[in-house]
């Protein structure tokens, strides 16, 4: 990386999110920029999730980009190799591989109000841009939860998305913390190979049976002569999604159906009443995502897996001790508690206008206009911001609608020419955020009587989207300046300060 290298635009991460955004700025004429990836490839989640049976809970030809659809998915449901590939296909193909800078992680963003222009600290090296696109993630940074005496466990300790493939589990006393995504699908591919499984379960999930078969070498073969029969496919998909929704956001009441089916699902695994009970969950179906799996309570009443209903919270070296007072011995700890959603690391390392972090900022709770632009941080866009997480669909549908609101911003920016930023308006990003959080207090998520990681510290959700992705797609379709102070350098005068006069109001 050039010493005092500048670009256009700078893409934080090469996920779905930075790789799609790099995708759209060539699109959009755009080549002056490059993707900081602090990794060593592209794939983000699915580079960093390898652990066993990883696999994606949203079908295949949804979860992939519409304007690069993948005929060849091998399975309804795909694993984490085969998203791999696909991702690593997308930056041969859509000619990437130029922009990518490895092994820089961002280290410090700082505007600087005089040049209008972001300088940036990565680990190998610094430069600066016009804009900043953060596709950093928020299933990036895994989350472990203080215990008492775990320094001390004198065994392996590791989380499920830094899995380490050079211990051996074999013959191995393990204890599994969490009942999240991840821990569904690693407790029953580690199972059978251990001596011994203890399940630390804080809180039971629903699990619903996971529809997935393998795609035959015919429907593959259609699917590549004639494009049309994917693109239907994916319509299907996301159209019975759509019309979910309104369980979801509006009649929670309506889930109770979907709640009979779930435990029917369990009592056909599960014939222990006792075990039944620890595994029934006592809020409404929805309130935490749902999960799929086929092979998880068949997993859990096996000889060597024990389910202790309740979380872990000490550690007296090898012994464990839940919440419950009852002790498990273990060789190894796997904690499949989550990530850093609602206090993203890299919001400690952007600071804006006023000289505050993004953290600092977001003290009271993430908030962005259109799940993209905070105030105080001009030319700064998030993909997979706040309150654009769904429950009940793919993730890659939202990408896409913030991608179209990143394209707009950048043809503003190039309308209104020159030296110029676009700062959300305190204002707008109130009157939005106020919007959101109105139409939450209705959901599943808000009232379904449980504790997600979909709400922050102070209770309030602050990742999920209460609508359909036709509603986003319809409000990040294009970028209103009166929802913007538009600020502008003009060129220095007498020595006279860059930003002289530079605010212009924008009428609505």
């Amino acid at each position: 990386m050039a010493e005092h290298e500048h670009v256009r635009v700078a893409v934080i991460g090469s996920g779905f999110g930075g790789l799609g955004a790099a995708v759209r700025l060539r699109r959009e004429g755009i080549t002056d920029f490059v993707v900081l990836e602090r990794a060593d490839s592209v794939g983000g989640t699915w580079r960093d999730n390898s652990y066993p049976g990883c696999a994606c809970d949203v079908p295949s030809h949804l979860y992939s980009f519409s304007f690069a659809p993948n005929p060849d998915w091998p399975r309804t449901f795909s694993g984490q190799e085969h998203i791999r590939v696909y991702l690593e296909r997308i930056a041969d193909v859509f000619h990437l591989r130029p922009h990518l800078r490895f092994n820089s992680e961002v280290k410090l963003l700082t505007w600087d109000a005089e040049k209008l222009r972001w300088d940036i600290e990565t680990s190998s090296g610094s430069l600066s841009a016009d804009i900043v696109v953060s596709a950093t993630g928020p299933l990036s940074d895994p989350k472990v939860p203080e215990i008492p005496g775990l320094d001390s466990f004198p065994g392996k300790v590791f989380h499920s998305a830094r899995w380490d493939h050079d211990y051996d589990l074999r013959g191995k006393r393990v204890a599994m913390v969490g009942t999240g995504a991840s821990a569904i699908q690693i407790v029953p591919s580690i199972q059978p190979l251990v001596s011994k499984l203890t399940l630390f379960q804080r809180t039971p999930p629903w699990v619903m049976p996971r529809v997935d078969r393998a795609i035959g070498g015919a429907e593959r073969w259609l699917h590549r002569r004639l494009p049309f029969t994917t693109q239907a496919r994916r319509g299907l998909l996301w159209g019975i999604r759509e019309l979910q929704v309104q369980a979801f956001t509006k009649h929670p009441d309506e889930l109770g159906l979907v709640e009979q089916l779930a435990k029917r699902n369990m009592a056909r695994a599960v014939k222990d009443p006792a075990l039944r009970a620890k595994l029934t969950p006592d809020y409404r179906i929805g309130c935490k995502r749902i999960l799929l799996s086929n092979t998880y309570y068949p997993a859990l009443v096996r000889s060597n897996v024990d389910v202790v209903a309740g979380g872990l919270t000490e550690v007296r070296g090898s012994t464990l001790v839940a919440a419950d007072g009852s002790e498990a011995e273990a060789d190894a700890i796997v904690f499949g508690t989550g990530f850093r959603v609602t206090d993203m690391p890299i919001a400690e390392r952007v600071v804006g206008a006023e000289g505050v972090t993004l953290a600092e900022s977001w003290k009271g709770g993430m908030a962005a206009l259109r799940g993209s632009a905070a105030a105080g941080f001009p030319n700064f866009m998030t993909v997979i911001g706040p309150n654009t997480g769904l429950g009940n669909s793919s993730m890659i549908l939202m990408i896409e609608s913030q991608l179209n609101y990143m394209a707009d911003y950048v043809r503003q920016l190039g309308v209104l020419g020159g030296r110029s930023a676009l700062d959300a308006r305190p204002g707008a990003v109130r009157a939005w955020n106020d919007k959101v959080q109105e139409r939450m207090k209705r959901t599943v998520w808000n009232t379904g009587g449980c504790t997600s990681w979909y709400l922050d510290a102070n209770g309030r959700n602050t990742t999920v989207w209460p609508g359909t992705t036709t509603e986003f797609r319809r409000a990040t379709r294009r970028v209103d300046l009166a929802e913007y102070e538009v600020l502008r350098a003009p060129a220095r005068e007498g020595g006279a300060s860059a930003l002289e006069g530079a605010q212009m109001e924008v009428e609505a």
